[in-house]
């Protein structure tokens, strides 16, 4: 009841009426040429609806004035896609011939009711009924006084209950197909994980970088040794030259996120990485075998981010050491392998950093797998990734 009262201060009311009397057009244009034949409409847009780029068009339509916010609406749950498949061209079919129905319904109480309304005031006033059609007897003038609201207020709910109707058949039969919201859901996928590892990167990197800084300036200021605050202070400023290289890469995903996932760099850019290395003092042995630019598009992005992720960690973890890279393409799976030796004395293990943790997640994602830890003195990183499941 409530929606009912607020409906006539509501743009979406009119918007949606509008899209109502649209295919009012063609029938008032066929009822021209032919008014024998008033069903004909419903078998002209039958060719229409078989075209795929009538459903964009009918899509772009019900979104503009049939949702709240209009065109380009993410939840608005009508596709702006054309007919990719013979299912889509159907649906398409069954909205042309729902909306003409629906029209039909929305055009008799469009004229009808605002012609009773004017009859019920001439009545009101003392003037004779025109004719018996619109108001099917003659009442009193006070009775027509005060049931001259009564069309208008019934007209009002007639366009709301057609109007969230014909946007419920909308979302049903021009909603995404199956295909558009895996594609959707994709996207989405790989946004979560990209935020969460960049969450991941900004609470271990650069907030262990501002802990150890901060720690060393009160040490410094408590201890009052002019030899302390030196040593104190070079230590903050590698730390800090550190903390702004892994800000650095950070930034460098951020701008990565905002590309499409079809842009996103694959291992057919792997170069660019292994040179990375190599210009940061590394001696990289990399044996790259098999099609890379013809693994499936999941396959290639995750595997690059794996390779980026593992190169990383050897160049913060262990320094500029020669590293050995192998990337494989098996019997239904992508190999992957990167071996480096650790540096001698203590050091960090990384067995629990954050960027292992997203190599597992990411492996994972595609029924993969990676593993990471020592091998024969080394420290390695492997994944296996699957094809078949992806094709």
């Amino acid at each position: 009841m409530y929606r009912l009262l607020r409906a006539p201060l509501q743009p979406v009311t009119y918007s949606r009426w509008l899209h109502l009397c649209v295919p009012v057009l063609l029938l008032a244009l066929w009822m021209f040429i032919e008014p024998a034949w008033p069903w004909m409409p419903l078998v002209i847009v039958i060719p229409f609806g078989l075209v795929p780029w009538v459903r964009l068009a009918e899509g772009l339509q019900a979104q503009f004035l049939l949702t709240p916010h209009g065109h380009g609406n993410p939840d608005s749950g009508i596709s702006a896609a054309p007919s990719a498949r013979w299912g889509d061209r159907w649906r398409t079919l069954l909205w042309l011939e729902a909306r003409l129905v629906i029209a039909l319904a929305a055009m008799a109480a469009t004229v009808w009711l605002p012609v009773a309304t004017v009859e019920l005031v001439a009545a009101a006033l003392g003037h004779p009924l025109n004719s018996d059609l619109m108001i099917p007897y003659s009442p009193p003038r006070w009775a027509a006084a005060l049931l001259v609201p009564v069309p208008l207020v019934l007209l009002i709910v007639i366009v709301v209950l057609l109007g969230e109707l014909v946007t419920a058949v909308a979302r049903r039969l021009l909603g995404p197909s199956a295909a558009e919201r895996l594609t959707v859901l994709e996207a989405r996928t790989e946004q979560l994980l990209e935020r969460t590892r960049i969450a991941r990167e900004l609470h271990d990197s650069i907030g262990h970088a501002l802990t150890v800084a901060v720690v060393q300036a009160g040490a410094a200021r408590a201890a009052g040794n002019p030899e302390f605050t030196d040593r104190a202070l070079s230590a903050i400023e590698e730390t800090g030259r550190a903390a702004l290289e892994d800000l650095e890469r950070v930034l460098l995903v951020l701008r990565e996120s905002a590309r499409p996932v079809s842009q996103r760099p694959t291992l057919a850019e792997a170069d660019r990485l292994l040179e990375s290395a190599r210009a940061s003092g590394s001696e990289v042995d990399a044996q790259l075998t098999g099609p890379l630019e013809q693994l499936p598009g999941p396959v290639t992005r995750e595997g690059y981010r794996i390779l980026q992720e593992a190169l990383t960690n050897v160049l913060r973890h262990c320094g500029p050491v020669p590293v050995r890279v192998r990337v494989e393409m098996a019997v239904g799976r992508l190999d992957m392998e990167v071996t480096n030796p650790l540096p001698e004395g203590p050091t960090y293990v990384p067995g629990g950093g954050s960027g292992l943790r997203g190599m597992r997640e990411r492996a994972a994602l595609l029924g993969g797998e990676a593993e990471t830890g020592p091998f024969e003195g080394s420290w390695r990183v492997r994944a296996r990734l699957p094809l078949e499941r992806i094709r």
